[in-house]
This record gives C-alpha cells, sequence and structure tokens, in this order.
C-alpha cells in the first residue's frame, strides 16, 4: 500500500474512535470524551509559559486553539500509524491502543470522574483498531498495483505492492470506504454533541426566576458611561464578558440536584440546596472582575451587576475555628482556588453570586452559582460552578494554581488602559479624546493622569462610578499634532499609591506597567 493511502487509513480510524466516542460518552459525561479527557490532562500539565502563551495569542479563544490543535495533532500521529500498519500491522494497532490507553488514563482521573470514565476511549480504540485492520490487511485493503516479485514479500505471505498500475475500481472501493466510515464518524461526533447539548441545563436555567433583592445594587450614575466609540461600556454585557478558566465542556450543573457544603474547620457545617439557597436575602452589587492573565492594556476584565448571598454570613454561621485563614472554593469540576477567610469577612461585597445582569448566571459564567469577591483577581476568589467551601489554612493546602508558580493569595494590582485612540486609528490633527477606564477594585482611583512623547503628566477627567468596587471611565482632551506621537497612562488609586511604570509579567500575581499606546496623527 502506498504511503499516501497507508495515511489516509490511519487518518480514518482516529475519526472513526473519536466519533464513536462522542456518542458514548453522552452517557458517560462530556469530560470523557478522548479529545475533552487529554485536553483537560494538557491543561493541567503543560507549562505555564506555554498557557500565557496560548491565552496572550487567543484569549478567551484559547480552548477552542487547544482542542483544534489536539485534533491535528493527533490526525498527523494517525497518519504516520497508518504508514506504519502497512508495513507491520501490529505496530499501527499497538498505536492504536496507546491512544486508547491515554484516553482512559486522562478520563478516569478526571476529578470525580469513575470507572465509566474509560467506556468511551475502550469503545474508540477499539472500532478504530478494527477500521485500521479492514483498510490494511482486511476487507477493504486496496489492491492499487500489481504484485512485486515475491523476494519482496512480508512475513506475512503477502508480497509488497510496487508500480503504477493503479486499477481505478480497487481506487474507488477504499475510497468509497473512507468516505462512507468517515462520515459516519463525523454524524456520530456531531450527534454526540448534539444529545449532550440536549442532556444540558439551558431549559433548568431558564425556569429559575430569579427574587428580588433586599439590597438592590446603586444605580448606576449618570454620565459613568461616556459612551464613546471603543471605548469599553461601563457594564459589560453578558455576551461578551471575558471567560478564562480549565474547563474544556462547559460543566452542565442541574439546579435541582445542587449542593453547597460550607465544612472543614467549622464547628457548625452546613449545606444548602439551590432553592434554601434562593429563600436568603439577596444582595446586588456592581463589582468589577479582573483575570490575572491580563496583560497591561489587556481585555480579561470585565463590570456586572451581580445578584448573591454574602459569603460571610454563610461563614458566620458555620463558625470557622481558630486558624482557619483559607477557604477553599471548589468547583463541581474539582478546579479550586483558595481565597483569604478575613477578605471573605472583612464587610466588603463578597457573593455566592446566583444573578449576572439581571438574569441568572449564564451556564459558562457559572450556573447556578459562582463567588465574586472585589479586589482579588479571579484565580484566588472567583470559582464558577461552585459546590465546596473549604474551610482550611494556607500552610495546609495549596489551590490549584499555586503548585503551578502563582502566588497564593492575589490581591488586584491598580491599573489603567487607553482605549481610545488605538494604533489602527488615524486620528485628524486638533482636538482628540483619549479615553480608556482604570481600576482599583475595594480601593477606588483618585486620579487618572496621560501623557504624550513622554512629555509632563496631565490629569484626565475621571467619569462617576458606582463604587470602589468596580471600574471607571475616563477621558482627556488632547490637542493632536500632525506625525506619530506615543500616549501613556497611569492611574492613583484611593490609598495614594500610583501604578508602576516598571513592566512585569502576569505570573506569579499580575502584572505591571503604564498601558503605551503609538498613533499617527494626519
Amino acid at each position: 500500500m502506498s504511503r499516501g493511502y497507508a495515511a489516509l487509513a490511519g487518518i480514518t480510524a482516529a475519526a472513526v474512535a473519536v466519533g464513536v466516542a462522542e456518542p458514548v460518552a453522552v452517557l458517560t459525561g462530556p469530560r470523557s470524551a478522548p479529545l475533552i479527557a487529554v485536553g483537560g490532562l494538557v491543561v493541567d500539565l503543560v507549562p505555564e509559559t506555554l498557557k500565557h502563551l496560548a491565552i496572550s495569542l487567543f484569549g478567551t479563544h484559547d480552548k477552542i486553539a487547544l482542542l483544534v490543535g489536539t485534533a491535528v495533532l493527533l490526525a498527523a500521529i494517525a497518519a504516520l500509524l497508518g504508514v506504519l500498519a502497512a508495513r507491520r500491522l501490529r505496530i499501527g494497532l499497538a498505536g492504536v491502543a496507546a491512544f486508547g490507553a491515554l484516553g482512559v488514563v486522562a478520563a478516569v482521573t478526571r476529578p470525580g470522574a469513575g470507572p465509566a470514565a474509560a467506556l468511551p476511549s475502550l469503545v474508540g480504540a477499539g472500532l478504530g483498531a478494527l477500521t485500521l485492520w479492514a483498510f490494511v490487511a482486511g476487507p477493504l485493503a486496496p489492491d492499487l498495483w500489481s504484485w512485486s516479485p515475491p523476494a519482496g514479500a512480508r512475513a506475512t505471505g503477502r508480497p509488497e505492492k510496487h508500480g503504477a498500475d493503479v486499477d481505478p475500481e480497487e481506487r474507488r472501493r477504499f475510497l468509497r470506504g473512507v468516505g462512507a466510515l468517515a462520515g459516519a464518524a463525523v454524524v456520530a461526533g456531531f450527534g454526540g454533541h448534539w444529545l449532550a447539548g440536549r442532556r444540558g441545563v439551558s431549559a433548568a436555567r431558564q425556569a429559575v426566576t430569579l427574587p428580588t433583592p433586599a439590597a438592590p445594587a446603586p444605580a448606576v450614575p449618570t454620565g459613568a458611561d461616556l459612551s464613546l466609540t471603543q471605548l469599553a461600556p461601563y457594564v459589560t454585557p453578558n455576551s461578551g464578558f471575558y471567560r478564562i478558566d480549565t474547563a474544556l465542556v462547559v460543566p452542565q450543573v442541574d439546579p435541582t440536584t445542587w449542593r453547597l457544603r460550607i465544612h472543614g474547620r467549622v464547628r457548625n457545617p452546613i449545606e444548602l440546596t439551590f432553592d434554601e439557597l434562593l429563600a436568603r436575602p439577596m444582595v446586588e452589587r456592581y463589582v468589577t472582575l479582573a483575570c490575572v492573565s491580563n496583560e497591561v492594556g489587556g481585555d480579561l476584565i470585565g463590570n456586572a451587576r451581580w445578584l448573591g448571598v454574602p459569603i460571610k454570613v454563610l461563614l458566620d454561621e458555620a463558625d470557622p475555628e481558630e486558624g482557619a485563614d483559607q477557604v477553599v472554593g471548589r468547583s463541581v469540576d474539582g478546579w479550586t482556588c483558595g481565597t483569604p477567610t478575613a477578605v471573605l469577612r472583612d464587610g466588603r461585597d463578597a457573593l455566592l453570586a446566583v444573578g449576572m445582569n439581571g438574569e441568572p448566571l449564564p451556564v459558562a459564567h457559572g450556573f447556578p452559582v459562582r463567588m465574586v469577591v472585589p479586589g482579588l483577581y479571579g484565580y484566588v476568589s472567583a470559582c464558577k460552578w461552585v459546590t465546596e467551601l473549604e474551610l482550611t489554612s494556607f500552610a495546609d493546602f495549596d489551590a490549584y494554581w499555586v503548585p503551578r508558580g502563582w502566588s497564593a493569595q492575589g490581591p488586584i494590582k491598580t491599573e489603567s488602559r487607553i482605549d481610545t485612540p488605538r494604533p489602527r486609528n488615524k486620528p485628524t490633527a486638533g482636538p482628540v479624546t483619549v479615553a480608556g477606564v482604570a481600576w482599583a477594585q475595594h480601593r477606588g482611583i483618585r486620579k487618572v493622569e496621560v501623557r504624550v512623547d513622554g512629555g509632563p503628566w496631565r490629569e484626565a477627567t475621571l467619569a462617576p462610578t458606582v463604587s470602589l468596587d468596580t471600574w471607571v471611565q475616563w477621558s482627556w482632551r488632547w490637542d493632536a499634532t500632525p506625525g506619530e506621537h506615543t500616549l501613556q497612562v497611569r492611574a492613583t488609586d484611593a490609598d495614594g499609591v500610583t501604578q508602576t511604570e516598571q513592566r512585569r509579567p502576569v505570573a506569579p500575581d499580575g502584572a505591571t506597567g503604564w498601558h503605551t499606546v503609538k498613533v499617527t496623527v494626519r
């Protein structure tokens, strides 16, 4: 068999394995599908530098990029296995078995997975191996060339094929087999994905009626949103809110079966159902969340109106023991974040949120319940799909990101950003509005300053804001002259601390530096 046809046989076998595994995963959980399980293992094991690179390149599309990259790599390896199988069938089958074993290990080691999670990879590998055999040595194996002299015969007794005397009918039969099985694999894969969606919780979310808050959010002041082109709106719509997490498939948590456990080093452990949580007095607040992976000038930040139960009230009821200085939020998929107990009890509006901008939490943003804590980066506070709050200590437990090189505690740094003009813009000489956002959650922004070409700092005008826990829009009028110019911005928080010029990467506790934009004025 030629290398091209052998490679095609290997790719078809891989497509069958992955495609068939999808509908099986409908029964065992979407995280047990081989691509998702292996992708999750990659997320856990890949070096932090590569994760930073993926986020910087793809932003909130990093998960799609990972899955596409994994599929492309799998196709390349499958093609190689097909070529090897044409020479020695056992080598190709061994490769398929190895990938099946990898899928099994990845699936069963996911948090909360049971033995059944191995089933999609086992079924997929079995049918993939059968497909490879059928195309290489079985009934679908092509006889595309005239036989060579027996001297080149393989140990199986079947001679090697050489030459260019192609039998068109054999070629058509082979390609029809490839097309039929590949098509069936695609149908199975998309069918499994569709069935998984049917088992989702979108209908359950739509059935949730949010309670009226006992403490409504303050009204957004007039003028808080400058409504300028390219300037981020004061309130980020749910559809545009950034999403950075480790979940390759969004967890589907049924609110009727959801439970929250508050346990560990507490004197009064608590367990709540979703209805019991909704029955408690609700607080509504505007809070700006930021990802620690946000580069200087980045957009991994957003402001929303959250509805939820104050975490302080629940912790006070649970009555933490002395020395329990960390609250570990645990997601349904096993992800953890460690939040200082003192921060959750110091009076700030830390919430177990059930609503976002007037509607139940979007599934991708933590439905039915997530944590929202002003003033801390998300990796230490914003646990989505939360099912546990465990009281422990920083000395006794490291949450997910800490062993991977990130700081155990992540207070948000004072930062600012220029939204307009942008580098690709070419404003006309004369009055130009320079505008952006600045943030220092739970401290607030005292002033924002802008300078041009390294000149003197000029104070910008701050728009009104709801509270210290949200970002603030700012603007400054610039009398622009023709040519190339460099704009820079810096903010000073309410404690009088001005953000540093020193450029530092996002690891281990957030990027620093002044946002700089180069523009050409016509």
